[in-house]
């Protein structure tokens, strides 16, 4: 099941869909990197290409982190970019 959120970007609000499973890790993930919510998905959403859908380059930035953390534990080896 999607768990839709509006957010404020670019002086106007959006909607993203996302599972709660990823928006639990999206929320750890600018807990961690010491933003806000708003601020962290800003980030990703100015990193974009404008061709690139929101909602998918939030799910990648959080797999991109567990791959890190499971590379930094020795589980697995770095992925090719």
């Amino acid at each position: 099941m999607l768990v839709k959120r509006s957010v404020s970007l670019a002086g106007h609000r959006t909607s993203i869909a996302l599972e709660p499973e990823f928006w639990a890790e999206v929320e750890r993930l600018a807990k961690d990197t010491g933003v806000s919510l708003a601020a962290f998905i800003r980030t990703i959403d100015n990193a974009r290409s404008p061709d690139s859908n929101l909602a998918s380059q939030l799910r990648l930035a959080v797999l991109a982190d567990l791959n890190t953390q499971l590379v930094r534990q020795g589980r697995v080896s770095a992925l090719a970019d």
